[in-house]
């Protein structure tokens, strides 16, 4: 479980591909100062678990299903990634509850720079609108973020949902620099599932 706190901006070291998967080795210092194998870090809000880990570069197994599912089929060396560890019963929880699982994949539509914060659009696939309120918590990347602002779905299209970056997040995340066309990974906040499962039954 992490928070959607990202603790470190890493970079991809390596990608070795294999038969069914990729091999991916990450540069992150901070994170894999004490990391072991069999380690949970959240890699651009991908839980991944690492297999290897030598001089603050670690390595983890990166499945063909979590590749076609998520952004990370798209990363290459030297790309700066978001890494998370995950938590630990003394950890605050800054952000909010998230797993690591993505739910989808979303696109940035536009960006609008203000004195102090930036709004970012992000495209929202329509079968995940549902778990989304004005004010509540998205995983953006692994970001822990707050929606500033929804639009629904129309004709079966894609909805969308707008976040307000504040300097730190700009500073210390991918999203400072993002462009609108860039793909996102998303994970919705995991209660509004579970509330949906039980009130449908």
């Amino acid at each position: 479980m992490f928070t959607g706190i990202v603790e470190e901006l890493g970079q991809v070291a390596h990608i070795e591909p294999l038969d069914d998967a990729v091999r991916l080795s990450v540069k992150g210092p901070e994170v894999a100062g004490d990391a072991r194998p069999g380690d949970s870090i959240a890699v651009n809000g991908v839980c991944l678990t690492v297999v290897t880990n030598d001089d603050g570069v670690f390595t983890a197994d990166v499945m063909l299903q979590t590749l076609a599912h998520t952004s990370l089929g798209a990363l290459r060396v030297g790309a700066p990634v978001n890494l998370e560890r995950a938590v630990t019963p003394t950890t605050r929880l800054g952000g909010h509850i998230v797993q690591g699982h993505v739910d989808g994949t979303g696109t940035i539509v536009s960006r609008t720079p203000s004195e102090h914060w930036e709004l970012v659009t992000i495209t929202l696939p329509s079968e995940l609108s549902r778990y989304l309120v004005d004010k509540g918590s998205i995983t953006v990347d692994g970001i822990s973020l707050t929606v500033a602002s929804l639009a629904d779905p129309v004709d079966s299209g894609d909805g969308s949902f707008t976040v307000s970056l504040i300097p730190e997040t700009l500073a210390r995340t991918t999203l400072g620099f993002k462009q609108p066309g860039d793909v996102v990974n998303l994970e919705v906040d995991v209660i509004a599932k579970y509330v949906e499962k039980m009130v449908t039954r």
